[in-house]
């Protein structure tokens, strides 16, 4: 079982400076490849406290030039932003950087904030997704770059320095709509969630879509899928539930400021319609009784209750990846840094014989 790390960049309300949030983050990457896990990955998010990072890419190299072993994903490249040509090209620098560590991973975004600032209409997203991903990675696959499309249109160039090699084992695409799962299985990607829903309707629903798209769009075995879970590890069972409850609360309340899931313009964005039905859930039981139900989908415990919760998830929905997210609400480095520790040494053994 591969387990990795997803930085956030958070800036919880804008408690400290950006230069505070950036040491920690640069410090949390570098200890991701010191504790033994296998992979970590930086998101896309501009202009807010929500999250920071602009340019995931540029991260990665500085990740590369610093560690060995650990693979690199993008989380996401969000396609709507990005020219694909740059995209593929800095993609295939990283790869180059890294000695062949980078992973490729695409998502289509959900902020009408960030959108907004781009000058870029929401309901553009999904055609500029699914044109411009196809560019992305039939360009990692070919080494050339061409589009005739509505959104891009780019006469065949040839990529320089060319591509390591097929990036088609490890391409993933975020699928948390009904529209991204079927994107991504007919692509090709390995699916890439984060945790929202309680497992059962997970499986029954965006897993059970996904690989009957799969099916129907490709003839190689379908990919255990990557699941992201925020976590937070301690001996004592008491300060683990707390400081879980505390601060993933934190961090759901910062995911519906960001996104406006209490709104309903949703309803009015084509490909967006999924996640107007958030809001009417949101509304009927409360944000209260909606944010606990949401810690209680996440990894957090102590080593033996996370085991357990994961074996559970195991025997229901069948072998996946992990992405470990271990900073996030206002979280301290300290306690960020410890909770990592306290997994890395007490349940990453035992995750990674699975």
């Amino acid at each position: 079982m591969r387990v990795g790390t997803l930085g956030i960049f958070q800036n919880y309300l804008g408690q400290q400076s950006d230069a505070d949030m950036m040491a920690l983050e640069m410090r949390l990457a570098l200890l991701t490849e010191e504790l033994g896990f296998d992979s970590y990955w930086p998101p896309e998010h501009h202009f807010a406290d929500y999250s920071a990072c602009p340019d995931n890419v540029q991260f990665l190299s500085w990740v590369a030039g610093k560690t060995e072993r650990i693979r690199l994903g993008t989380g996401a490249i969000i396609v709507p932003w990005n020219d694909p040509l740059r995209a593929a090209e800095r993609m295939v620098m990283l790869d180059h950087l890294s000695g062949g560590r980078a992973i490729l991973g695409l998502g289509r975004g959900l902020s009408r904030k960030e959108y907004g600032q781009f000058g870029i209409a929401m309901d553009e997203a999904r055609g500029r997704f699914d044109e411009g991903a196809k560019m992305i990675i039939d360009a990692l696959e070919t080494g050339f770059i061409e589009g005739h499309g509505p959104c891009y249109h780019h006469p065949r160039a040839e990529l320089r320095p060319r591509p390591l090699r097929s990036f088609q084992d490890r391409f993933y695409c975020v699928g948390m709509s009904p529209e991204s799962v079927e994107a991504a299985a007919r692509l090709g990607a390995t699916l890439m969630t984060l945790t929202q829903q309680p497992w059962e309707v997970y499986k029954e629903g965006t897993l059970k879509d996904y690989r009957e798209h799969w099916a129907k769009h490709q003839s190689a075995p379908v990919p255990n899928p990557l699941v992201g879970d925020l976590m937070f590890c301690d001996e004592s069972a008491d300060l683990a539930e707390e400081r879980a409850r505390e601060y993933a609360s934190n961090y759901f309340l910062t995911v519906v400021d960001h996104y406006e899931i209490m709104s309903d313009h949703f309803k009015d964005i084509k490909g967006y319609e999924h996640y107007s039905s958030s809001a009417e859930v949101f509304q009927a039981v409360g944000l209260e009784a909606a944010a606990n139900g949401y810690v209680e989908l996440h990894t957090w415990g102590t080593p033996q209750q996370i085991l357990e919760k994961l074996e559970a998830r195991r025997a229901l929905i069948g072998d996946f990846e992990m992405l470990l997210i271990p900073c996030y609400g206002g979280m301290s480095a300290e306690l960020a840094e410890g909770s990592m520790r306290c997994f890395a040494q007490q349940v990453l053994p035992e995750l990674s014989s699975w």
